[in-house]
C-alpha cells in the first residue's frame, strides 16, 4: 500500500509541466536537480540551529540586555492555592463572574481576591521583557544572515534582473550548489520556528503565524521539488529584506528607545508595504501566473504554487492593515501605539480603581481622613463648622 501511495504521489502529472516525465529529468555527472530527499537534511540543520538558538540566546542576547538596560518587571506572585491552581491549568485561565463566585465559595474567599489570583497568576505566564529581547536578537541575527546570503547568491543570476528567466529552459534547470545550500538555511529556518513554537512569544496573530510558517514550509518545499528554485529564491529574498528592520524596532522598544523605535518602525512599514504589497505581487504573483504560461500549460504543480503564494499574500494583506493603522496612529497622536500583536499585561491598579470606584458610590471619599477638620485647623485654615454651605453648593462665610 505505502508503494502504490508513492507512486500515486510522485506521478509527473502533478510535480512536471504537460509533455516533460521524470525520464527527462535524469542526472548526470555534470548536471544535478533537487530530489525530494535532500529536504530530509532540513530537519536535522534545523534541530542544529535551535541548540545554537539557545547557546547564543544565553551567551550573547541574555547579558546584553543587561548591558543595554532591559529589566524585567517585578510582578507579584500569586499565593499557593491547589484548588484554584488546578482550575487554571485544567480548565479556564480567565474564568467568567459565574465561576469566579463559586470557586470564592469554595476557597472561602472574597471574589475580588480569587479575581486578582487568576490576575497575577496569568501575568506570571507571560514571557518576560529579556525573554522577548533575546528572541528579537536570535531572529534578527538570522534575517541579517539570510538576506545578504540571498543577495550574494542571487546578484549574478539572471532572474534577479530580468523576471522572465525564471522560466527558460524550466523544468530542466540544473541546481547550484549556492541555490541549495541557500533554500537548506531557509527550510531549516522555519522548521526551527515550528520546533520552538510552544516556547516562543505568543501574540495575537498566533494562528497567523502558524498558517504563515505551514505555507512557507510547503511552499519551499514544494517548489524545491518542482523546480520552482528560481521563484523560490525571489520569494525568500523579499521576505527577508523586510524582516530585518522590525526585530531591531523590537529591540529599541524593549530598550525603550522611543524616537529610534520609532523611526525605525516608519523605516520598516514603508519596506513591507512596498516589498509585500508591490514588489511581491509583480515579482512573484504575476510572473507564475502570467509569464509561466508562456513557457508551459496550465498543471497542478501551476495551480498548488499559485494557492500557496495567494495565502501568504492574503496573510500579507492582514499585516499591512495592522501596521497601517499603527502608522495612522503615530501620525494623529504623534506616538508610537503598542505592538497590537502583543498581550499586554494587567495590573493590579484595575482592582485599586475597582475599590475607589465602589467607595464613591456608597458615598465613601477616597479622602476622608485627609479632610478631616483637625487636619485643616492645623493648615491654619478655618474649621468647617463655620462655614454654612447654601442650597445652590456655594460656601457662605458666617
Amino acid at each position: 500500500m505505502a508503494r502504490s501511495l508513492n507512486e500515486w504521489l510522485w506521478q509527473h502529472e502533478f510535480w512536471l509541466p504537460p509533455g516533460i516525465t521524470w525520464e527527462d529529468m535524469q542526472e548526470t555527472e555534470d548536471i544535478q536537480y533537487p530530489q525530494p530527499r535532500d529536504l530530509l537534511l532540513s530537519i536535522p540543520f534545523a534541530l542544529t540551529l535551535v541548540v545554537i538558538r539557545c547557546a547564543f540566546e544565553r551567551a550573547i542576547a541574555l547579558p546584553l540586555s543587561s548591558r543595554l538596560g532591559v529589566r524585567d518587571k517585578q510582578r507579584p506572585k500569586a499565593q499557593p492555592n491547589p484548588m484554584l491552581e488546578t482550575f487554571y491549568n485544567t480548565r479556564c485561565k480567565n474564568p467568567g463572574k459565574g465561576e469566579l463566585i463559586s470557586l470564592a465559595k469554595q476557597c472561602d474567599l472574597p471574589v475580588r481576591k480569587v479575581e486578582g489570583w487568576f490576575r497575577r497568576r496569568r501575568n506570571a505566564d507571560r514571557p518576560s521583557l529579556s525573554k522577548k529581547f533575546c528572541e528579537a536578537c536570535w531572529r534578527f541575527t538570522f534575517y541579517i544572515i539570510s538576506f545578504f546570503t540571498g543577495l550574494a547568491v542571487l546578484y549574478d543570476k539572471p532572474w534577479l534582473w530580468d523576471h522572465k528567466e525564471c522560466w527558460t529552459g524550466y523544468p530542466q534547470q540544473p541546481l547550484q550548489p549556492s541555490l541549495f545550500w541557500y533554500y537548506l538555511l531557509e527550510l531549516s529556518f522555519y522548521w526551527s520556528l515550528v520546533f520552538t513554537l510552544p516556547f516562543d512569544v505568543k501574540r495575537k496573530d498566533f494562528k497567523e503565524q502558524i498558517v504563515h510558517h505551514a505555507a512557507t514550509i510547503f511552499l519551499i518545499s514544494f517548489s524545491y521539488c518542482a523546480n520552482y528554485i528560481r521563484i523560490g529564491t525571489l520569494v525568500m529574498v523579499i521576505h527577508d529584506a523586510s524582516d530585518c528592520f522590525l526585530e531591531p524596532t523590537k529591540i529599541f522598544n524593549y530598550m525603550k528607545w522611543k524616537k529610534t523605535c520609532d523611526s525605525l518602525f516608519m523605516i520598516f512599514s514603508a519596506v513591507f508595504l512596498i516589498s509585500r504589497l508591490v514588489i511581491f505581487p509583480y515579482t512573484v504573483l504575476y510572473n507564475t501566473y502570467y509569464y509561466s504560461m508562456e513557457i508551459f500549460e496550465p498543471f497542478f504543480g501551476y495551480y498548488f504554487v499559485n494557492a500557496l503564494l495567494i495565502t501568504l499574500q492574503l496573510l500579507h494583506v492582514f499585516w499591512s492593515c495592522l501596521i497601517i493603522h499603527m502608522v495612522y496612529k503615530f501620525i494623529l497622536q504623534g506616538t508610537m501605539e503598542k505592538d497590537m500583536r502583543s498581550d499586554t499585561e494587567e495590573s493590579d491598579k484595575d482592582e485599586e480603581r475597582e475599590k475607589i470606584r465602589e467607595k464613591e458610590k456608597n458615598g465613601i471619599t477616597y479622602f476622608s481622613n485627609v479632610t478631616s477638620n483637625n487636619y485643616i485647623q492645623r493648615n491654619g485654615s478655618e474649621p468647617l463648622n463655620n462655614r454654612a454651605h447654601l442650597t445652590n453648593g456655594h460656601v457662605k462665610e458666617r
